[in-house]
């Protein structure tokens, strides 16, 4: 039975997005082995749906965000990308609006195919952190540039507290 309210956000979104709620984090949570290569695609997937495996994968992988346990949500919206695109192009060649048997206009089937994998893509876009506003609440700190002769005057105090 679904539980009632918004659902989790990952831990992995929380700490990358500085944990804004400053509510403790899970300690159990599982943590899927991020490996050092990205995920293979699965066979599955049509070319335009490996090449943007690919693209998006390598950004994902890179802060954490696809891991082997991700695949089948991720896979999902390459599938729908792929059908989105594939039906972008349709209805570009053919147009909105189609002449029916009856020879009255009515909408391409094409653009109702265009419309729902958008709105699916949209929603795997979301959970990965993928659109603007999503991405917006992401903040990835930046490592502390060392100061090399800060770290030596750190480096000669400690030595003046030992004697």
């Amino acid at each position: 039975m679904a539980k009632p309210g918004p659902k989790p956000t990952p831990t992995v979104k929380k700490r990358l997005q500085g944990n804004p709620g400053k509510r403790s984090l899970p300690k159990n949570e599982p943590k899927p082995r991020n490996s050092m290569i990205i995920p293979r695609s699965p066979e599955y997937l049509d070319n335009v749906g490996k090449k943007e495996w690919r693209r998006m994968g390598k950004e994902l992988h890179k802060i954490g965000l696809l891991s082997n346990i991700d695949m089948a949500a991720f896979a999902a919206y390459c599938q729908q990308y792929s059908m989105w695109v594939m039906a972008t192009k349709k209805v570009q060649e053919h147009g909105v609006l189609i002449k029916a048997q009856s020879g009255y206009p009515m909408q391409s089937p094409y653009f109702t195919i265009q419309n729902k994998a958008q709105s699916e893509m949209r929603k795997w876009l979301t959970e990965f952190g993928m659109t603007p506003s999503s991405r917006s609440r992401v903040q990835v700190e930046k490592e502390q540039e060392s100061d090399p002769m800060e770290d030596f005057i750190r480096a000669g105090r400690k030595l003046k507290s030992v004697k």
